[in-house]
Order: structure tokens, then C-alpha cells, then sequence
């Protein structure tokens, strides 16, 4: 029952696949038909086989070509059913456009009758070797079009009939051609030679000439698309993935130019020229750059460069080290870009906010201002510049010479592919290097491209192609369980699977078997389970309840703070608040600078590198500062801003003691409206202390008696404990320490086997004297 469901699960598919082909000429799930060839080859159904096999090579052969995997396929549909009339027929298709160049490569030098008798005994063996050639090469020809079997009644039929009488001609001819040059070569030797054996080969030259123009014209359709081989840079931009605006904006802008071109040629004025110089912005991988290549061959096609070329360059290739030399660099660059296109990525880096005097990077700007404006290169060069759109705006607006030369018009933003695009992309990339991915690969490639899109360093196609590549080298690298076709085309879920193994212990389980911290456990959980609901509200299409997950955990060191802060970050990322669910923990150090500009730009640094996870800024009352020049303010005024942009794509948590967080909190009313989530973590009882000891202990396979701890627990209630948790593993590290000295500086060392797994009274004696 099962297997004449399949069965019919096929037929289906199979129908469905030859509307396809009809409708666009290929197929697009070409992992489908790999698996049904996989899975028919093994079931040795013969006809069905070869049905798909033909399918296959119909839908590649639109795609890539008749390349030589589309004729194995026709092959093996043929060898699978010999009666497949249509691959049959496609294998004599391409047989007939191959011999498209029969006579290309049998030329015949011109000889005259006025020729020198050396020179004519030289043409003359020219003339016998091409036609003994030609004979040769014809004969093996004539053989392969007997011996095709297209559709009866067929135009291929009919074709093949025409070449096969034209081969028959041209061998005849040559035949003949043979003849008369070899009498000729003899009268030439000879005291006397006669004319009439030249004549006999102008004639049969003549008639070679005749056939090879009708052969021509056989092959007439077929040779104007082979000569399709130059894209046109609209088709080109046509064919991209996405980028709708983007199109239309270069579609209205060639028009343009078409119109202005037109105008020049009515022989009308047009005193001021519409600006080449571009500036193109969008986040990574958007496609800036393939624009620009795009843009220049545009420009050279409508005349108004005279190449096509595209100089790249970046702020390593202009900007010097020491005077003179930027401007030089410049120059240089231009020069190799007059007559086409100058292409700066990144263009922003050449002057940054905060750079010392020592770089030269406003030189650049400046020398590039002069050479687009100047009597010597002016007009002579395009100039595109790309970069992420707030920083180009700003950079522009730093440098009014330069922002002057780009009319807003002229500004592209690229703007960052849909989920779907990238998918589009993905497969692309997969097809470029011959692989199909199966639906399950496609849905884990969109889990993983989820995963990593969290901020606007995100790559885009870059990413996506990279992915594909990382697929197909662990496909490569791992051990193969079959060897077939699919094994070498097929990229599958466990391909595009993360190499990074999640952790099998539950992020909740891990809270509860924390010590102590009752409290904080039931608050996160709490919390967890509403933001849970909401989330299952927003699948329902219910309104949601906004979710404030900005933390604020106060108390002493050593309490927890940072190991429940991991887990926060773990349970955000289970419930799907989160992309990364990994934890970024900071001080002060890592946010604040010594000059004006540079905080700012750590900040967000620090920022950017926690976006998908949670921010722990430990000791956050420490950013306020306390003299009137300090930087912390700038963290703080950053941080809020950032937290507004970025939203749910980031959680912060500030920690550190009660009264000087709630001075923190006051000291900006932006910071303390996002910190609605209060946790404190209480300092831990003796008791909690000794279990805190006694499962670190544990850990290593160390134990402790009944008398040791009972005389840690008298020892730790009158003694003055800082660090909490942190002070109990440190003790028991010193112990463990003081133990191992103990135990290897006595005499009996073959004899301690018990003695190695216990902690005694004596070690953390000595333990405590240190740690006090």
C-alpha cells in the first residue's frame, strides 16, 4: 500500500515536472530530481529512469548549457530506454550543432598563376596535406551523421539529410581538388606545365566555396547565439537577486543619459553635464560593489567613458605615511582610472573623527577634490564611492568639497536583502558550483542565516555564499556512506548543520541548581514565563504585552551575578528573544577612551560585538566618573542611544553594589526609564557557603569529613567573608594546594590512595590563614 502510494506520489511529480520545463524551460527544485534518480537507479525502474534523467538534462542543458553532464544524462536515458525519443533527439541536436565548424579549420592559401615555381611547390603541398586532411576528418563526419536517429519527419531530420549530402559534396570536391593539384605539382616540376590543371582547381575551389556557404547558412541561427556572449549591463542588473529600487533607479538614470546622448547628436546645447560621480550605500554584501562594474560597463556603452574599466581602491592604496607621498598615491590611481571608473569602498575610513595630525587621510580627499575639478583630468574619470550609509553621510558632510562634486541625485542606497532573497542567493551560489540543496537544507540555511543576521555588520550575499561554501566543504571533508551521483551535487540539512554543539543541560535546569539565590530564580522564572506567553501570543496574532528586559543586579562580588547573567542570556535565546544567547562582559576599560571621539566609538564597539546576546557591564556605577573631564557621560549617553536603535536585538545588564548603581541610575533619566527589572543578589549564608565548597570540591573528587566542615562552619562565622562564592572556590584551591604539599612531602608516598581524595581540617587551616 505504501509503495503504490510513492508510486503515485511520482507520477504526479513527474507531470508536474514537464509543465514546469514547458512554462520556464528548467526546473527549479533540482535536488528533487537528483533524489528520484537516486532512488530510481537503486529501484531499477528502467523507464521511469530514464524519463527523469531526460528531464534533468532538458532543465540543465537551460540552464548551463549542453555541457557534459547533460550528454552522460541523455546517454544513460537512452541506455536506460532505448525507445526515448526525446533524448535521443536532444543527443542529435547537439551532434548537429558541433559540426558547425567543420570547414573553419581547412582553409586553402591563394596561389596565382604568376607565382614563383619554388612558392607554387610550397602552396601545392599546403593544398595536398589540408585536402588529404579534410578527407579524413569528413569521412569520420559522415559516419556520425548516418549514424544519429532523430524523430522521423522531424526539422532536425531534415537537416540531417542537408548536412549529410553537403559532407558527400564536399568530399567529392576534394577528392577531385586532390586530384588536379597533384598533376599540377607534377607539370610544375616538370620542364613544361600546363594551365588546365590550374583551372580544374580554381574550379573545384570554387565549388568548395559554394558548399561551405550553404553549409553556413545551415548553422546560420545557432552561430548568432553563440556570438550572444556579451551581457548587457542592464540585462546583467536585471538578473540580480532583489534590489527592485535599486533597478529602477539605474533604469532611470540610463534613460537619462540615452536622452542627453540623443540631444547631442540633434546638435543641441547642454552647458552643464549630468554628473558620473556616484555614491553608492548599504550595509555589507548588498551588491555595491558588482553596481559600480555594472555602472562602468553602462557608461562605456553609452559613450560617455570611453572604457569600461573599474579601478578599486581603498584608504590602504591612497593615504601615505609621510608628506608627499598620499598625494602621489592619489594621482597615481587616477591615472589609472582616466577614461573609466575610480571605485573607493569604504570611503569614509579616509577621514575619520578623532585622527591626529600625523594622517593623511584629509589629504587624500583633498588631492582627489582637485584632480576631479582640475584643466588636467577634470571630466575625464567617474569617480563611485561606497560605504555604510550613516557613516558616508557624515563623511560627506565633513568634507564640503567633495560633497559638492556628488548631486543627491546620484546617491544609490542598496538596501539589505529579505530572508527569501537570500535563500535565492544561496541556491545561485549552490548552482554555481553544481549543487542543489534538498528542502531541508534550504530551511536550515534559513535557520542559520536567522542566527547570524543580529546587526548591520551582517554580510548579506557575502554571508550567504560563504555558508554555501562552508556546506560544501563538509560535505567534502566528511566520510562518505554512498558513492553516487548525489553524493557530489547534493547539499543536505546536515550539511548547513552549526559545528558548534549545543549544551545539553537545560538553561533553567542549570538556574535551579544554583545555590541560594531563592529569590532571583523566582523572578527570572517568572519572567521567562511571561516572556514566553507573549511570544506565543505574537504566533497566535494576539497583541503582545512590550517586554522590558534591561537588568539591574545588585550585590556584593561573588554572589552569582555573572553566572545567573549567562543563563539569562541561555533562556532569552531558548525562547527565541535572543539570536545568539551569548554573554559580552565589560567594565569600565573596555568602554571609556582618553581623547574626545574615541569613547563613543568603543562604546559602540563593545555594543556591536554583544548584539544578538546580553551586555554585562560589571561595576557600572564606575563609568559615571568623578572629575569634570571624564568620558564616562559619553558611555552612558551612548549606550542609551543604542539601546533605543538596536531594541530587542540587545539586552544590558548593569551590576554592581545597591547605593552606587541607584546613583548611576539617577544620573541620566534615559538610563534609569530602560532599567525596569531590579534583581539583588543577597550575600550567602554559611551553610550555602560549605554546600558552595563542598560540590567544588566534589568536582575535582575531593571530599570532606563531618569534623573539617563543622570546623569551617565555626571558622566562617567569625570571620569577616568579601567575595562570597568567589572566596569559597579560593579556599578550596588554596587547599587543595596545602594538601598536595602535605601528602608528597611525607615518606610513604606509594601508600596515600585514600588519604589523595580527602581535604582535612590541617588544609583549610592553613587555607584560611592565606586567604585572610
Amino acid at each position: 500500500m505504501e509503495q503504490h502510494k510513492k508510486q503515485i506520489a511520482l507520477e504526479e511529480q513527474l507531470l508536474l515536472w514537464e509543465e514546469e520545463i514547458q512554462s520556464k524551460g528548467y526546473i527549479d527544485d533540482e535536488a528533487g530530481l537528483i533524489m528520484a534518480i537516486k532512488v530510481l537507479t537503486k529501484a531499477g525502474e528502467q523507464k521511469k529512469l530514464s524519463h527523469v534523467l531526460t528531464l534533468a538534462a532538458q532543465s540543465r542543458a537551460k540552464r548551463n548549457g549542453f555541457d557534459t553532464l547533460v550528454l552522460e544524462w541523455l546517454k544513460s536515458a537512452v541506455e536506460q530506454e532505448a525507445t526515448n525519443k526525446l533524448a535521443k533527439s536532444m543527443l542529435a541536436s547537439n551532434e548537429w550543432k558541433s559540426k558547425g565548424k567543420l570547414f573553419e579549420d581547412f582553409a586553402y592559401p591563394r596561389i596565382r598563376e604568376t607565382d614563383n615555381r619554388a612558392l607554387k611547390k610550397k602552396t601545392l603541398v599546403q593544398y595536398i596535406d589540408i585536402s588529404q586532411q579534410f578527407l579524413g576528418h569528413a569521412e569520420e563526419v559522415l559516419d556520425e551523421l548516418n549514424g544519429q536517429t532523430p524523430i522521423a519527419d522531424s526539422d532536425l531530420s531534415g537537416k540531417f539529410g542537408r548536412l549529410t549530402e553537403l559532407v558527400e559534396s564536399a568530399m567529392e570536391e576534394t577528392a577531385a581538388l586532390l586530384k588536379a593539384t597533384r598533376l599540377y605539382e607534377e607539370s610544375v616540376s616538370g620542364v613544361f606545365h600546363t594551365a588546365i590543371h590550374f583551372e580544374e582547381m580554381k574550379k573545384r575551389l570554387d565549388t568548395l566555396d559554394k558548399i561551405k556557404l550553404q553549409w553556413q547558412e545551415e548553422f546560420a541561427g545557432e552561430s548568432e547565439v553563440q556570438n550572444k556572449t556579451e551581457i548587457d549591463p542592464l540585462a546583467e542588473l536585471q538578473q540580480m537577486v532583489g534590489l527592485e529600487s535599486v533597478k529602477a533607479r539605474v533604469n532611470d538614470f540610463y534613460r537619462f543619459l540615452k536622452y542627453q546622448q540623443k540631444r547631442k547628436e540633434l546638435g543641441l546645447q547642454t552647458k552643464d553635464d549630468q554628473s558620473l560621480n556616484m555614491v553608492l550605500t548599504g550595509n555589507p554584501g548588498t551588491g555595491k560593489t558588482s553596481l559600480a562594474r555594472l555602472l562602468a560597463k553602462i557608461y562605456h556603452q553609452l559613450g560617455v567613458l570611453p572604457r569600461e574599466e573599474i579601478i578599486e581602491a581603498d584608504r590602504s592604496q591612497l593615504v601615505g605615511a609621510y608628506v608627499g607621498q598620499t598625494e602621489e598615491n592619489v594621482r597615481k590611481i587616477v591615472e589609472q582610472a582616466l577614461g573609466g571608473v575610480l571605485f573607493i569602498d569604504e570611503a569614509y575610513s579616509l577621514k575619520r573623527e578623532g585622527q591626529t595630525g600625523n594622517d593623511y587621510g584629509q589629504t587624500a580627499i583633498d588631492t582627489l577634490v582637485s584632480l576631479m575639478t582640475g584643466n588636467e583630468y577634470g571630466g575625464k574619470f567617474a569617480v563611485i564611492l561606497a560605504g555604510y550609509p550613516e557613516e558616508m553621510r557624515l563623511f560627506l558632510d565633513a568634507n564640503p568639497g567633495l560633497r559638492s562634486r556628488f548631486p543627491q541625485s546620484n546617491f544609490i542606497h542598496l538596501p539589505d536583502y529579505t530572508e527569501d532573497e537570500l535563500l535565492e542567493i544561496a541556491k545561485q551560489a549552490a548552482r554555481d558550483n553544481d549543487y542543489a540543496m534538498t528542502e531541508p537544507a534550504k530551511q536550515e540555511l534559513r535557520e542559520r542565516i536567522e542566527k547570524e543576521r543580529v546587526d548591520e555588520t551582517f554580510g548579506n550575499a557575502r554571508t550567504v555564499r560563504n555558508l554555501v561554501l562552508e556546506a560544501i566543504f563538509k560535505k567534502g571533508s566528511r566520510k562518505m556512506e554512498e558513492d553516487d551521483f548525489s553524493t557530489y551535487t547534493l547539499l543536505e540539512k546536515a550539511d548547513f548543520e552549526s559545528s558548534i554543539k549545543p549544551s545539553t543541560e537545560k538553561p533553567l535546569d542549570s538556574l535551579q541548581a544554583l545555590i541560594g539565590l531563592d529569590t532571583v530564580k523566582s523572578e527570572v522564572t517568572t519572567l521567562i514565563s511571561f516572556v514566553r506567553m507573549q511570544q506565543f501570543r505574537k504566533e497566535k496574532g494576539l497583541p503582545a504585552v512590550p517586554i522590558q528586559l534591561h537588568s539591574v543586579f545588585t550585590g556584593n562580588p561573588g554572589t552569582g551575578k555573572t553566572t545567573v547573567a549567562k543563563i539569562y542570556a541561555e533562556l532569552l535565546k531558548e525562547c527565541g528573544m535572543l539570536k545568539r544567547g551569548h554573554l559580552i562582559t565589560s567594565s569600565r576599560a573596555d568602554f571609556v577612551a582618553g581623547f574626545v571621539g574615541q569613547t563613543a566609538i568603543k562604546t559602540k564597539k563593545k555594543i556591536r560585538e554583544a548584539l544578538g546576546g546580553v551586555l554585562f557591564i560589571d561595576e557600572a556605577y564606575s563609568l559615571l566618573g568623578q572629575s569634570s573631564g571624564d568620558f564616562g557621560k559619553e558611555v552612558i549617553d551612548t549606550l542609551v542611544d543604542e539601546m533605543t536603535r538596536h531594541n530587542e536585538n540587545l539586552v544590558v545588564i548593569l551590576a554592581g553594589y545597591p547605593a552606587e548603581m541607584n546613583l548611576l541610575l539617577e544620573s541620566n533619566p534615559g538610563i534609569r526609564s530602560r532599567f525596569k527589572k531590579f534583581y539583588h543578589f543577597p550575600d550567602y549564608s554559611v551553610d550555602e557557603l560549605l554546600l558552595i565548597i563542598r560540590n567544588y570540591a566534589g568536582k575535582y573528587q575531593y571530599k570532606i569529613n563531618d569534623q573539617t566542615l563543622e570546623f569551617l562552619s565555626k571558622k566562617l562565622l567569625g570571620i569577616e567573608i568579601k567575595g562570597n562564592g568567589r572566596f569559597a572556590t579560593n579556599l578550596v584551591d588554596e587547599a587543595i594546594q596545602f594538601q598536595a604539599y602535605r601528602l608528597m612531602s611525607s615518606e610513604s608516598v606509594e601508600n596515600l590512595d585514600q588519604d589523595v581524595l580527602y581535604l582535612n581540617k590541617q588544609d583549610f587551616e592553613a587555607a584560611l590563614k592565606k586567604t585572610q
